[in-house]
């Protein structure tokens, strides 16, 4: 699996995250919180970094990533009742958009889970950028 050993360290975190927290908070606490825990780990961890999509090499939007870690995988957070397709769907649009190739979905919960989403570079037809600058 792309980025085993990096994915399992920060589902670690979000586990650590959630057992402190509990169920109820807004995502930006859980975003807070988890990006304490990433530091704590060694991740270098950037939040809200924005995302330009491009179609036929112009800008048609933007996005900011909830925590992108090592600039290599994209988190998107949630704190909603359960992980539903369009959490998936949306976060494998933000990979489709970027050259990350792997994501995952934490939901923040009545009970915590995660999902693992993986887009290849090999897949991808569109122009893509990150941006960290505003």
């Amino acid at each position: 699996m792309l980025y085993a050993e990096k994915t399992g360290k920060i589902i670690e975190a979000f586990y650590k995250v959630y057992n402190a927290l509990g169920y109820g908070f807004l995502e930006k606490v859980y975003e807070n919180a988890l990006i304490i825990e990433l530091k704590k780990t060694g991740f270098a961890s950037i939040p809200q970094q924005r995302i330009k999509v491009f179609y036929e090499g112009q800008v048609i939007g933007e996005y900011f990533a909830d925590i992108v870690v090592d600039d290599l995988i994209v988190l998107e957070q949630k704190a909603a009742e359960k992980i539903a397709q369009d959490h998936k769907t949306q976060l494998l649009n933000y990979l489709k958009a970027t050259d990350k190739e792997v994501g995952l979905l934490l939901n923040f919960g009545k009970k915590p889970e995660f999902a693992r989403v993986i887009f290849t570079n090999d897949r991808k037809r569109i122009n893509q950028s990150l941006d960290n600058t505003d």
